[in-house]
């Protein structure tokens, strides 16, 4: 009994000196996780971010966390995009869908479609980027409005005017990167790309792209078959950051680097998750963190067009449990989609969520939003023609 109890209190005590390893994540507005660090010291980066740092001691927490008020030049960590509900997954989504909110210009670009929307709420605006698409091929484009009903009649800025430059530029993602106090905005280029930008409402603000890797992955070039390596996503925990891509070819990639060693060091890439048929895995990944868990959602073609599946996990490195995940019972499509204007799409494709913080957690609560690229039934023709228009879905299951 002695001997038992003895053991008892020296797992208690193993337990209570667990903390964040080295570089990790200690300290933040909206951080829940221990603020006690296994080496170093828990070192204030700014009020969205403290991390473990090399110094004397260790076990630092309290002094050097961030305070909890908010100042409006900074990423806030809550926004009004999401209303109600609670940071729980149902098994089964319900939506609502807008119309069609955003076509392209009239313009001398003679832009086709307009595609793979990333979206963040920060400083009373939506600030939303896109791939433009026309027969020759992809860049991006950035606008800005304070309410939908303002989508389509905001200014579009496109990027190829800017360091980002022309060429193939497609499939945007945007947040901000609390460790470096900056935005990063990650778009496929042939390559998994990034650049950097201090202001996400300056568009001239963007860095010249540079590459994750050197090259495409090997595991990839022995899987992708007739695919295409497509839609990086980036989240990260408290240690580490993960990039996902896809090969239209039934294969979802995971890549990762250490939190502190971001953006560089992506490497260990393997298949986080495949399908025998590749219409059922197909591009188009998100992960989010939604309360302790996480939520994976990929694009999938369907007998009723493109729609999504979803899994859950309570780590990003798996294992990832089915949730919604049929095209009877999809995360969003045609069977779970009410169009209360009119059905002007089924196709419910590339898109993403509007974020609950802007950081790198990739974090959502309350009752989803979800900006969405649609086709209008019947469209045909050469693929970077096809006259795609962005949608906007609103959760009604929460």
């Amino acid at each position: 009994m002695l001997r038992a109890a003895i053991l008892l209190v020296a797992s208690c005590a193993l337990t209570a000196v667990a903390g964040v390893p080295l570089y990790g994540q200690c300290g933040g507005i909206g951080y829940t996780g221990s603020t006690t660090c296994d080496q170093g010291v828990c070192t204030y980066s700014n009020d969205w971010y403290s991390q473990c740092l090399p110094g004397s001691g260790g076990g630092q927490s309290s002094s050097t966390r961030p305070p909890t008020s908010t100042s409006s030049s900074r990423p806030p960590t809550s926004t009004s995009s999401s209303t109600g509900g609670t940071s729980t997954l149902p098994s089964s989504f319900k939506w609502s869908s807008s119309g069609a909110l955003v076509s392209p210009k009239n313009d001398s670009r003679n832009i086709k479609g307009i595609k793979d929307p990333s979206i963040v709420y920060y400083n009373g605006k939506y600030h939303v980027f896109a791939s433009t698409a026309v027969a020759s091929g992809y860049n991006l484009v950035y606008f800005s409005f304070s309410d939908f009903s303002q989508a389509n009649s905001a200014t579009f800025y496109y990027l190829d005017q800017t360091p980002i430059g022309s060429g193939y530029r497609a499939a945007p993602q945007v947040f901000f990167f609390a460790p470096q106090n900056k935005w990063y905005l990650i778009y496929q280029n042939g390559n998994a790309a990034y650049s950097t930008n201090s202001d996400i409402s300056n568009p001239s603000g963007w860095t010249a792209g540079k590459n994750f890797f050197s090259g495409t992955p090997s595991i990839i070039t022995q899987n992708i078959g007739n695919g295409y390596w497509v839609d990086m996503w980036v989240i990260c925990d408290s240690a580490n950051c993960y990039l996902f891509s896809s090969d239209d070819n039934g294969h979802l990639y995971r890549s990762q680097t250490t939190l502190a060693n971001f953006p560089n060091g992506m490497g260990n890439t393997v298949i986080a998750l495949s399908a025998p048929n590749k219409n059922d895995l197909f591009e188009a990944s998100n992960v989010y963190k939604v309360g302790n868990q996480y939520l994976l959602i990929v694009e999938c073609i369907g007998s009723n067009g493109r729609y999504f599946r979803s899994w859950k996990s309570s780590s990003l490195t798996g294992s990832w449990t089915a949730l919604a995940a049929t095209e009877a019972n999809p995360f969003a499509g045609k069977n779970n989609v009410d169009f209360p204007g009119g059905r002007w799409t089924n196709d419910i494709s590339h898109g993403e969520a509007i974020r609950s913080q802007v950081d790198q957690t990739m974090s959502i609560s309350g009752c989803i939003r979800y900006l969405y690229q649609g086709l209008a039934p019947g469209s045909s023709g050469d693929y970077n023609s096809l006259p795609w228009r962005l949608g906007l879905l609103t959760q009604t299951n929460c």
